[in-house]
């Protein structure tokens, strides 16, 4: 199956994609409430038809698992082999905020494993890919450069990324065991390609995400040489669970 994904393909969906979400930001725009009282607005919506639109077009033996059609029973979900986890605007309270950190996430699941993942940043006009056994690369400004984490030195202090809208006390006391050089306080799924470009060391996230936060960037993270772990498990993160919510985990080089 693998063979027959093109990640410019999927670059470019996420791309259209990002284009229907700047539409919307650069206006007026209502804010609605979801049932576990995230914000959603039309943005959201907008991104997210044409994320599963291209997807079936091109691919329509995949089914999509998307963050604006998660209601798919598990007893369905649980037989697929490969199916696609998007987040069609990671960030909504960052997009809310204009402060431009927010993202498309589109990843391609295998058995529970990203083996594909595209994360495009609109505002910034920034992408991040990768496909298994091929690398991580990042597209900025027409220039594509593959990326890699960190190298591990024992005793460096680190360079620490976390959330800018979700703080919680089992972070601070984490961060409290730590020897930090600075801290990157970044909204959406940067926070995974600050770690897999290097220009972080480890991402804590101890609160919650769900899985279509994480999938596209822990293919990034994969590729680029980095590791995502359950820190309940302590193995690597797994996708397509009964329950859709991630465990804590640490995203590092």
């Amino acid at each position: 199956m693998l063979d027959k994904i093109d990640i410019e393909k999927l670059n470019q969906i996420s791309i259209l994609a990002g284009n229907k979400i700047l539409e919307v930001y650069k206006q007026d725009f209502e804010i609605f409430t979801k049932e576990d009282k995230s914000p959603l607005t039309l943005a959201d919506k907008k991104a997210n038809e044409v994320i599963v639109n291209e997807l079936e077009k091109h691919y329509p033996e995949i089914p999509i698992l998307s963050e604006e059609g998660k209601s798919i029973p598990y007893e369905v979900r649980k037989e697929w082999e490969y199916f696609w986890l998007v987040d069609p605007l990671d960030g909504t309270k960052e997009f809310i905020k204009k402060n431009g950190e927010f993202t498309v996430n589109i990843a391609l699941i295998h058995n529970g494993i990203p083996i594909a993942g595209v994360i495009y940043a609109p505002v910034l006009d920034r992408l991040y890919f990768a496909k298994e056994n091929q690398g991580a690369f990042k597209r900025e400004s027409g220039k594509t450069v593959r990326i890699k984490g960190n190298k591990k030195e024992k005793g460096r202090a680190l360079k620490v990324v976390a959330s800018r809208s979700h703080p919680s006390p089992e972070l601070e006391k984490y961060l409290n065991t730590l020897k930090i050089d600075s801290f990157i306080a970044i909204g959406s799924s940067l926070k995974l390609c600050l770690v897999a470009e290097g220009k972080a060391d480890i991402y804590p996230r101890l609160g919650p995400t769900m899985e279509w936060d994480t999938g596209a960037g822990h293919a990034i993270l994969k590729e680029a040489g980095c590791g995502t772990i359950d820190v309940t498990t302590e193995k690597e993160m797994v996708y397509n669970k009964e329950n859709l919510l991630n465990n804590h985990f640490i995203a590092s080089s």
